[in-house]
């Protein structure tokens, strides 16, 4: 897994001297993950894993409200005879200088940080804003 971010990912982000090896690409990443701390802020919107459905508006209003950017919100979608959709990543996007930013805005030479989580091969794609929810434990 390490090999295939650092492949990815990393040898882009190298280019940046902060960044410029796995120990630093790695070690900010773990970082700017805690700094992002994502399960506290959905709690402090009412927003708890695996309690119950939610609607996707509003995780991603809960969101831009902590933060200030928009980050990208991918979903898992209903198994059969199910009615909602599971987060299955949320991706946050810093500038050059790791300050967050807009995941909406222009690539270009930009670095993102995507919460560890890939349930197996299964394809992810954007959520739907009309189906209920899940936001499983698993999701950091």
């Amino acid at each position: 897994y390490r090999k295939h971010e650092w492949d990815k990912h990393g040898t882009c982000a190298a280019t940046l001297e902060i960044l410029n090896s796995q120990k630093k690409y790695f070690g900010k990443a773990i970082e700017l993950y805690q700094h992002v701390d994502l399960n506290s802020c959905l709690l402090k919107a009412g927003i708890k894993p695996s309690s119950s459905y939610y609607k996707m508006t509003a995780i991603k209003e809960a969101l831009t409200r902590f933060y200030g950017v928009t980050p990208k919100i991918q979903c898992l979608p209903p198994e059969k005879g199910e009615k909602a959709q599971t987060i299955g990543q949320i991706e946050f996007c810093f500038t050059k200088e790791l300050q967050l930013r807009n995941c909406t805005a222009l690539k270009g030479g930009s670095n993102s940080l995507q919460a560890p989580l890939k349930f197996g091969t299964e394809e992810l794609s954007v959520c739907n804003d009309t189906l209920p929810t899940y936001y499983p434990s698993e999701v950091q």
